[in-house]
């Protein structure tokens, strides 16, 4: 059976990878956050790679590039109703057909 990838612009709850822990020498996300797919690129090998931003309740520190959530989507998303914002200065990729998660 054939893998779909979500819809870009879904929210699904994703192991992100910070790039600040990455370049501590993680190698796998520190827990599940909501993410959003932002694009599915079908691969010459037919698989789908896709890229996530990651969503924060945390405002953004000096330098990182954020779009603060609207309340509204927050709600629509199920995301409650705290402050977010979608991370746009770093993204995780994943192979959908050999991912883990």
């Amino acid at each position: 059976m054939a893998l779909e990838p979500p819809a870009p612009g879904s929210i699904i709850d994703y192991p992100y990878l910070w790039l600040r822990e990455y370049e501590a020498g993680e190698t796998e996300g520190r827990k599940s956050r909501p993410v959003c797919l932002v694009l599915s690129v079908l691969t010459r090998a037919d698989e789908h790679l896709v890229l996530f931003l990651p969503i924060t309740s945390q405002s953004p520190a000096v330098g990182t590039v954020a779009i603060e959530v609207p309340e509204l989507e927050l709600r629509r998303a199920g995301l409650g109703d705290r402050r977010a914002w979608v991370v746009t200065s770093e993204f995780n990729t994943d192979v959908l057909e050999r991912s883990w998660y």
